[in-house]
């Protein structure tokens, strides 16, 4: 019996003492992970909480978002429109998206007030040029812009088609038909003589008996030579006037297949809006009266052209049809903050140059 509480004893304390041996070791294990997590904590420091909004950025955004939009005022479609090249066009030298320029020269007004004011540009990208009978051309156009004197564009999305009036354009018929319209006639003339020349009829000599009808050897019938004159200088100069005649009808027939024309600057044109055109309503009652205070000058409508046009681009017809514009200088559209954009330049037409 004794024995047995003395093995009983033995094995309490040897279980506490290994009881004792993991609790420690437990201990140390927690600690060491306590210090670990607290050196990741300092090695990864929090990040700081987002400042507050600026009051005053906000008050802008607000101010902004809250300001109404501008008064819009429409010019109807079906409004004609007035115009004149402030350039001038050779079709045969301009292409698929180039520019044309034009002059607004009459006053675009709604029922009570001015919308357009005379002296605004208009600068349309070219879609394509077509020349129409009695001497009227069309611009087709992709795209328009309207500039405004104090520098306020306007956009115009969609095509446009502006119509010259008659007798403006002028067949260009380029150097090619120009000098075969000079050599057609020459060449007729020349093959038309050779031609007469080679039918016409030699001077030649007849030899008949006289008197006629006589036999006989002489003094009874005595031989006689007539001259016959020739007809080849008649029949040279008649081939000559029907060769010219053939020649100067191809050469007009030549000048009349050309499609391609000359349009001086000053020549008048019109445009129907074929869509409605929306203005910024304050844009343009700034332009109007600074049309009042400062009219801008405005390209003159030149009489109808009565020469040819010249074959070679940068050639005016005639000095006093062309004589030259300034370019116009127009102030830039108010940006952020009332500071005005870089100047809108309208590019002149030296004088004597096409």
């Amino acid at each position: 019996m004794a024995n047995i509480r003395s093995t009983s004893v033995s094995t309490m304390n040897a279980f506490l003492t290994l009881a004792g041996t993991n609790a420690k070791q437990t201990l140390a294990a927690v600690t060491t992970l306590l210090l670990a997590a607290s050196c990741l904590a300092q090695d990864n420091p929090q990040p700081e909480p987002p400042a507050p909004p600026d009051s005053q950025t906000d008050s802008q955004t607000m101010q902004a978002s809250a300001a109404p939009p501008p008064a819009i005022e429409i010019i109807p479609a079906g409004t004609r429109i007035a115009l004149v090249l402030t350039h001038p066009i050779q079709s045969r030298y301009i292409h698929h998206g180039d520019d044309i320029y034009a002059q607004i020269i009459s006053p675009v007004d709604s029922a009570t007030e001015m919308q357009i004011p005379p002296g605004t540009f208009v600068t349309g990208k070219v879609d394509k040029l077509e020349l129409k009978s009695a001497g009227r051309a069309e611009l087709h156009l992709l795209s328009m812009t309207i500039t405004f004197p104090d520098g306020y564009v306007a956009p115009m999305s969609g095509p446009a088609t502006l119509v010259g009036n008659e007798g403006y354009a002028l067949k260009d018929p380029g150097p090619r038909r120009t000098a075969g319209f000079i050599a057609l006639p020459a060449a007729g003339a020349g093959l038309g003589a050779l031609i007469g020349h080679s039918v016409g009829q030699a001077q030649s000599n007849v030899t008949s008996n006289f008197p006629p009808g006589c036999t006989g050897a002489p003094p009874y019938c005595t031989p006689e030579t007539t001259l016959v004159f020739g007809t080849k200088g008649r029949d040279t100069a008649i081939g000559a006037g029907v060769g010219m005649a053939i020649g100067a009808v191809a050469s007009f027939a030549l000048l009349a297949s050309s499609h391609h024309f000359f349009m001086d600057a000053g020549a008048p044109v019109d445009m129907v809006l074929t869509q409605p055109l929306p203005l910024e309503q304050n844009r343009v009652s700034d332009a109007v009266q600074k049309f009042g205070q400062q009219p801008v000058a405005i390209q003159p409508v030149w009489p109808r052209p009565v020469p040819m046009p010249p074959p070679d681009p940068g050639f005016s017809p005639s000095p006093a049809t062309s004589p030259g514009t300034p370019p116009t200088i127009l102030p830039g559209a108010p940006g952020p903050g009332g500071v005005p954009g870089p100047p809108i330049i309208i590019p002149g037409t030296p004088p004597g140059t096409a």
